[in-house]
């Protein structure tokens, strides 16, 4: 072990859950990332009711979701093999312009009043190409910028950065679309990445993962042949899929359930999601204590499930914010579960590619489930869309008596090599 990893290691400071934040990198990173997720949460809050302006009907709302999640089929494999290939930092840097593109083009069409629903999906479809590509990349940058025993502390600050922006994105975005309109929030998001820009254009990366005379196909292969041997790879996998189907009816019909209540409310009501979701971050140590992490993940699913049925059949708004709230703790309770156990499951050399597939079952549950759910609520209405959704995610619970979920020690990346610079 180098000196600077021994010096950090006995530092008593690198347990503190902030311990990450203490390195210039990381820190900027992450007030960088928190900045760009807030455009992110604005840019999600003024599609989906820039589609309810648009049309009345629920399926093309739930389908704004669909465009968002849907390119993970057709990316998110190559992305984790493009990741594990090529210099996360510059293909990082092409992801993020590419975002600043597709935001900034859709709020300049807005804004001239020449969007129609289909022309919204296609822009929504375009910015989640550039997400997808983006996410095996950035988790997986995590390991190389902090010594290996804070990235639990790491993985959990991600967590709390981009739940503090879910509660702050939907708010400010309902006031800036009430202001101003939905395009003027898609600009602000385009803007929202030159932060995250600016820091992995300074950032030297002296940690390299490329691999020399890498082939895409090849090199895919190796990913999911590594999967098809690793048992708790798998179980996170699956979990995950029986989650994120039934889940993402929620989230994908709110902006009906929001409707009466304008564009401030739906603002507010993705807000008190995000504050029930900051909060369960922050007591999810002590439940992490208290209870297995199957346990946690299985009590937090019956929760959410419960939200989701009331959310169907509670129309007063204070209530439905207080349910919202619930809703978000038991939300991260889950995915803070899973995603800690997708980041420590694979070694540095094949992370990117397992997380990729993590991302696809993530994303493309959702996708998958948004356009199930909104087709059932034409026919069947909303409340019963979202009473089969909370048996769904009761359902989806059986799946632990096959597939319990295992975090592995993560594989140490050398500190010295970590490339760390003040930014």
């Amino acid at each position: 072990m180098n000196p600077a990893a021994m010096s950090t290691a006995r530092d008593p400071r690198s347990a503190s859950p902030w311990a990450p934040l203490r390195q210039p990198l990381f820190r900027s990173i992450w007030v960088a990332a928190v900045v760009s997720y807030i455009g992110t949460w604005m840019q999600n809050l003024g599609s989906g009711w820039l589609m309810t302006t648009l049309t009345l009907s629920p399926l093309m709302v739930s389908l704004v979701q669909v465009a968002s999640s849907l390119p993970v089929f057709l990316v998110a494999l190559p992305a984790g093999a493009l990741a594990d290939m090529l210099d996360r930092r510059r293909l990082l840097l092409v992801t993020q312009s590419w975002m600043v593109a597709a935001a900034a083009g859709l709020g300049v069409l807005t804004i001239a009043g020449r969007v129609t629903p289909w022309l919204l999906l296609g822009f929504t479809f375009v910015l989640g190409l550039g997400a997808v590509m983006n996410d095996p990349a950035w988790q997986a940058i995590t390991p190389e910028i902090i010594p290996c025993e804070q990235h639990a502390s790491a993985v959990a600050l991600n967590s709390a950065g981009f739940n503090m922006a879910r509660a702050i994105g939907p708010a400010l975005g309902g006031a800036v679309i009430a202001a101003a309109g939905s395009g003027v929030a898609f600009l602000i998001n385009a803007a929202s990445f030159f932060g995250v820009i600016f820091v992995l254009y300074r950032w030297r990366r002296v940690h390299s993962n490329g691999i020399r005379g890498a082939r895409l196909w090849r090199e895919m292969m190796v990913g999911i042949n590594y999967v098809r041997q690793a048992p708790a790879v798998q179980s996170v996998l699956v979990r995950t899929l029986a989650f994120s189907l039934s889940a993402s009816a929620l989230l994908a019909l709110l902006p009906v359930i929001a409707r009466p209540h304008g564009a401030i409310g739906y603002g507010l009501m993705l807000g008190c999601f995000g504050l029930g979701a900051l909060a369960g971050a922050a007591i999810l140590p002590g439940l992490r204590r208290r209870l297995s992490m199957d346990g946690l993940v299985a009590a937090s699913t019956v929760v959410f499930a419960l939200v989701t049925l009331g959310a169907g059949r509670i129309n007063h708004f204070e209530l439905l914010c207080a349910l919202l709230f619930v809703g978000g703790g038991a939300w991260i309770s889950v995915l803070a579960c899973l995603n800690v156990t997708a980041q420590t499951m694979s070694p540095n050399w094949v992370l990117a590619r397992s997380l990729s597939m993590y991302v696809l079952l993530l994303q493309g549950g959702m996708a998958a489930g948004s356009a199930i759910w909104g087709a059932i609520a034409n026919r069947a209405g909303v409340p019963d869309a979202l009473l089969y959704a909370s048996l769904g995610l009761a359902a989806g619970l059986v799946t632990m008596r096959w597939h319990r979920l295992r975090a592995r020690v993560p594989e140490p990346v050398p500190f010295a090599d970590a490339g760390i610079t003040q930014v």
